[in-house]
């Protein structure tokens, strides 16, 4: 029997669990492994990623799903095992990253259209066969104080994202559809007004095309941003960024949608996991609210352990303590004192 779209779902955002992206591509990891001096090899690659799927305890008790790259989802660890089944023996489920990159769109200066739909139906297809059971298509929406982005660059990528959403879930694969309004990109000097009406407009349009495509809403997972002001002028308080992301989504968010899985968006470590804390705090809204980091779950890991076997102890560590701050941020129970233990 085939498994439903809305289990997958809600196991995707079960209570304390959130999602690991660890779905670099092969220039993006490689220039994190330029920070501690490793050279990048498929080898390396795999080593690394093993390093955080064999953290037994943060893989089980607070990792739903893991985002994999192509490269990474054919992987065998050193040992022989397929790095799907390391994931799906701790609990966890593979997912599949499958947009094709932000490209300049046309006659839009400075905007972006995420490519990869073309073969998109047969890649889910070999996907699921190799394990995959949710996929991720990011959107970048880009943001400046006044004009950017346009109404015609955000329905665009809108459309596509409905479209891969529509192709996921015929393939029997969970969308995470992630409308990114680009918290680091250039100037980055909006206000969180700003940023509050432009991720407004930005998920009206997603929904709206969703519907469109006749996406079920019931077996998808929304990653956005959250509401908070440019990276290059940042005051918010966290009280204010909570208050003004749940509002949006009050706003534009169907209750259907079983969660919310935020990405950190250009957030340090303990802040991306205190303002998700502080929402959850709040108290029961229509969906869960839950993580999906890549660097803001890997950044200590991989600076502990510096491509060093005798480090991998070390990062695993480091892996399982921003795990656990994000586990607890998700039940709305993070703390200083928590952050600051080892």
């Amino acid at each position: 029997m085939a498994e439903r779209l809305e289990d997958i779902a809600h196991k995707l955002v079960a209570e304390g669990k959130g999602i690991l992206a660890a779905d670099e591509s092969t220039g993006t990891i490689q220039k994190r492994f330029e920070t501690i001096g490793l050279k990048s090899t498929g080898e390396s690659r795999r080593d690394y990623r093993d390093m955080l799927f064999s953290t037994k305890q943060a893989m089980r008790d607070y990792i739903s799903g893991v985002i994999l790259y192509d490269e990474t989802i054919r992987q065998q660890a050193a040992d022989g095992v397929a790095l799907t089944e390391r994931i799906a023996a701790s609990g966890a489920l593979p997912g599949i990253k499958v947009d094709a990159g932000a490209k300049p769109l046309a006659a839009f200066a400075g905007e972006t259209i995420t490519q990869g739909l073309d073969g998109l139906r047969e890649r889910l297809q070999e996907y699921y066969r190799l394990g995959a059971r949710f996929a991720k298509w990011r959107a970048v929406i880009a943001i400046d104080s006044a004009a950017l982005p346009s109404c015609g660059a955000v329905r665009q990528n809108a459309q596509a994202l409905a479209r891969y959403a529509a192709l996921c879930q015929e393939a029997g694969i969970v969308p995470v559809v992630e409308p990114e309004v680009l918290m680091d990109g250039k100037p980055g000097n909006h206000t969180i007004g700003r940023c509050y009406d432009v991720t407004v407009q930005t998920l009206r349009e997603v929904f709206a095309a969703l519907a469109e495509a006749r996406v079920k809403l019931e077996g998808m997972i929304l990653k956005p941003n959250m509401v908070i002001d440019g990276k290059g002028a940042r005051k918010a308080s966290v009280a204010e960024v909570a208050e003004k992301t749940l509002r949006c989504l009050r706003e534009t968010v169907p209750a259907a949608v079983p969660g919310i899985a935020f990405l950190s968006g250009g957030q340090g470590d303990a802040e991306a996991s205190e303002h998700l804390s502080v929402m959850n705090a709040a108290g029961p809204q229509p969906w869960k609210l839950t993580f999906s980091f890549g660097r803001a779950l890997q950044a200590a890991a991989i600076a502990a352990w510096g491509g060093r076997r005798e480090n991998i102890a070390a990062g695993q560590r480091a892996f399982a303590h921003r795990a656990h701050m994000n586990h607890l941020a998700a039940l709305g129970q993070w703390t200083e004192k928590a952050e600051k233990q080892t």
